[in-house]
């Protein structure tokens, strides 16, 4: 064998252990680090760790450390409350009357205590409490009295005219034809009663039973005559016949009135 052909083995064969190298090579980055062989062992050092240097303390100022104020907070609105209402301030009592005088005839003319306060229906203030007189006049009418009792505030008062009142009484000896009782006679708009001890001689007379009502003065008489009745003869103990006439005269007024 020639030089030249034993030089071309040689390159040949050399060739062939690089590629054979190479492949291996390649093998070996395919695999990667976990099929490296069990018994190959690698420790890592620990790295030491040095620590830093501790910082000096800052020195002490003496200067005076600034406060931060604190914010201000804003004050709450405060809930407007409003004023209760005033209230009312309660009249104080009356100490004084006050009468509405009025009458079932329309203009009829008012006094009281005597003192003219006008023409019906009149309102009189300031009337002091107690007993006091409304005297009233009115024209084809007989005049009112009457007595009423005044208190502290308003109170009414209705004078009637058209109204038949009577309210009669006196004290009387009846006489018999043996003997007399006493007793008394009274009168209102239903008639005439003799109220006696003696219940023989008491009598209850309407007046549309009445046939005769007379009086005689001088003879201090009072006679009343049942219609087709017995007849009762009265006198008085009194000096004089003036309780019988006041009687007669106010008894007979209304009799007459209803006799109408």
């Amino acid at each position: 064998m020639s030089k030249q052909a034993r030089w071309s083995k040689g390159l040949v064969l050399a060739l062939a252990a690089v590629a054979v190298l190479v492949a291996a090579f390649l093998v070996g980055q395919m695999l990667g680090p976990d099929e490296r062989p069990a018994d190959v062992k690698t420790t890592a050092a620990a790295p030491k760790i040095t620590a830093p240097p501790a910082a000096a303390p800052a020195p002490a100022s003496s200067a005076p450390v600034a406060e931060t104020p604190a914010p201000e907070s804003k004050p709450r609105p405060r809930k407007k409350v409003e004023a209760p209402p005033p209230k009312a301030s309660t009249p104080a009592a009356p100490t004084t009357g006050e009468l509405r005088i009025d009458s079932d005839v329309p203009g009829a003319m008012v006094f009281l205590d005597r003192k003219f306060l006008g023409n019906a229906p009149v309102t009189a203030k300031g009337v002091t409490p107690g007993s006091h007189v409304i005297n009233a006049s009115a024209e084809g009418h007989d005049g009112i009295s009457e007595t009423v009792d005044v208190v502290a505030g308003p109170a009414d008062v209705m004078l009637r005219f058209k109204e038949v009142r009577l309210n009669e009484g006196v004290e009387v000896v009846h006489k018999h034809g043996m003997g007399s009782c006493e007793g008394r006679l009274t009168a209102d708009p239903k008639g005439v009663r003799y109220v006696t001890a003696n219940k023989d001689d008491a009598f209850n007379v309407g007046f549309a039973d009445i046939e005769s009502f007379e009086i005689d003065y001088l003879k201090k008489n009072l006679k009343l005559k049942k219609r087709g009745g017995k007849t009762w003869n009265f006198t008085t103990r009194h000096e004089n016949a003036d309780p019988l006439f006041v009687f007669h005269r106010n008894v007979d007024k209304v009799r007459r009135q209803v006799a109408k």
